[in-house]
């Protein structure tokens, strides 16, 4: 089986650090990010299987690169989790919040929450396909 390639984005380099360590520990092949527009340069070149964002980035939000990935043919499918501060731990656990295949999740992120939503958003991609 291919090792899932995942695209972490977020302008904060300790969490694309802790964020890379952790994913690449668990068998994923890892790209990074620092902002939106190094996302967007990024996904030029590579088309990851999943994308981990930060809803606040340093040039732009993460919800206007989300829409620009749907607006693009080549990524419009790929899962998103978006990562934000501004969304509770209580509306994690009791809304799990999802829109379309963009999941989100609170920060300061767990890695014991973030690794089975990254399982479920991949394991539903391939059952599209």
């Amino acid at each position: 089986m291919d090792k899932k390639q995942i695209l972490i984005v977020d302008d904060d380099m300790d969490v694309l650090s802790v964020l890379n360590k952790g994913l690449t520990a668990e068998g994923y092949d890892v790209v990074t990010a620092y902002n939106g527009s190094n996302a967007l340069t990024v996904l030029n070149s590579t088309t990851p299987d999943l994308i981990v964002l930060d809803r606040i980035l340093g040039d732009m939000l993460g919800e206007e690169v989300a829409l620009k990935l749907r607006t693009n043919p080549k990524t419009k499918d790929i899962p998103i989790i978006l990562l934000s501060a501004l969304f509770s731990k209580n509306d994690e656990v009791e809304k799990g919040h999802v829109f379309g295949s963009v999941k989100m999740l609170a920060k300061p992120y767990d890695m014991e929450i973030l690794l089975p939503a990254i399982e479920e958003l991949l394991f539903a991609s391939v059952v599209k396909a």
